[in-house]
């Protein structure tokens, strides 16, 4: 049997090839490394949690006087200074009073002259009295007598009526603050004519302590207020722009009527601003209290990650693998997750480094962000 040797150098290099790949495979699957992950982690933990609503508020002073003069008179001298703090009964400003007091002595001279007339007619009232009683006057002198007297006890009263009104007018020529507050900027200075209830106004005054914060809430959130009002009086903290120290109060006022243009509803809470941080038309940071949810589940916020099909979070499972369970958030306080489903406590959660995650994949856990 003649057998052509030509043919055997393809056959030996095919099967040398196919032997040489084998190996180079069977290498590569035993020496590939298993890649795992860093990331950081936190215990999903359960805890009370203040249920609050967030919105942006102005402070409002508590009483906003606008100081007028209640007579026409020439301003005499202004005893403040402007953007001065005050106390109630301060005398602020002095007109000229001297009309005044000559039209108070006119009335009380009146008054002493009506009152000796009226004294004179009651004492011959009562002479005609008695000469009418042992038959010596008539009856109409008698009337005519006791008429004269009370129209003279009549003109008394008026004089001493328009005596009060005379001094009335007087007083007003001093000017008070009529309660505590911070004077704004002096409009009328000495010299100048003021008219009663004339504009300018002499000065504003703004009661600053205690002080309100007027907020809004959306109109859904006007039945739980309500309830939450009626067990007792609910707490507000506002915070100023720019500041990162809240001041305390509570809720005095919800509107009785909502906003139709904004579906919102007008809330006013109190602060006593003893410090004097909160200010009228600043804008602050305002947190209204509700309650307080007990045993919630709450996750560190960074952990919660969103994707097309909602909220989700990275679990760490007991092999060191991760789960991606999807989560519902109920809201964020501070930096905490309150997860309303999804997550128990005790569950150990990817805070850092998600971004290089897919389900079921390795992760080592360290101790500061991978980013670092």
């Amino acid at each position: 049997m003649n057998r052509n040797p030509s043919h055997r150098p393809p056959l030996l290099f095919t099967l040398a090839m196919l032997a040489l790949l084998a190996g180079c495979t069977t290498k590569t699957v035993q020496t590939a490394p298993m890649f795992a992950a860093r990331v950081v982690v936190a215990k999903a933990v359960q805890k009370t949690v203040p249920v609050d609503l967030t919105a942006i508020g102005s402070a409002e002073a508590f009483t906003n006087v606008s100081i007028k003069a209640q007579v026409n008179a020439v301003l005499n001298e202004v005893h403040v200074k402007e953007g001065q703090f005050v106390k109630k009964g301060d005398l602020l400003f002095s007109l000229d009073a001297r009309p005044f007091e000559a039209t108070l002595a006119q009335a009380q001279a009146m008054l002493a002259r009506d009152k000796a007339q009226a004294e004179l007619n009651r004492t011959e009232a009562d002479r005609y009295a008695a000469l009418y009683k042992a038959g010596v006057a008539a009856k109409e002198q008698l009337d005519q007598m006791q008429a004269n007297a009370d129209a003279q006890q009549a003109a008394v009263r008026a004089d001493d009526a328009a005596v009060q009104s005379a001094q009335l007018q007087l007083d007003y020529c001093k000017i008070y603050a009529p309660t505590d507050g911070r004077l704004g900027a002096i409009q009328v200075y000495p010299g100048n004519i003021v008219k009663q209830n004339d504009v300018p106004v002499l000065i504003v005054l703004n009661q600053i302590t205690p002080i309100f914060v007027d907020f809004s809430v959306p109109e859904q959130y006007f039945a739980p207020v309500e309830k939450f009002m009626a067990k007792g009086a609910l707490r507000v903290e506002a915070t100023p722009y720019g500041d990162t120290v809240a001041e305390t109060g509570t809720l005095t006022f919800v509107d009785n009527t909502v906003d139709n243009t904004t579906g919102t509803i007008k809330l006013k809470a109190r602060f006593e601003n003893t410090d004097h941080r909160l200010w009228p038309g600043q804008f602050s940071t305002v947190q209204l209290r509700l309650a307080q949810d007990e045993d919630a589940t709450v996750v560190p916020s960074q952990a919660v990650q969103t994707g097309t099909r909602g909220d989700y979070i990275y679990v760490v499972k007991s092999d060191s693998t991760v789960e991606q369970r999807p989560v519902k958030v109920a809201r964020t306080v501070g930096g905490d997750a309150v997860i309303s489903s999804g997550i128990q406590p005790g569950e150990t959660v990817v805070t850092d480094g998600q971004m290089r995650l897919i389900p079921d994949m390795k992760v080592e856990v360290v101790s500061t962000p991978s980013g670092t």
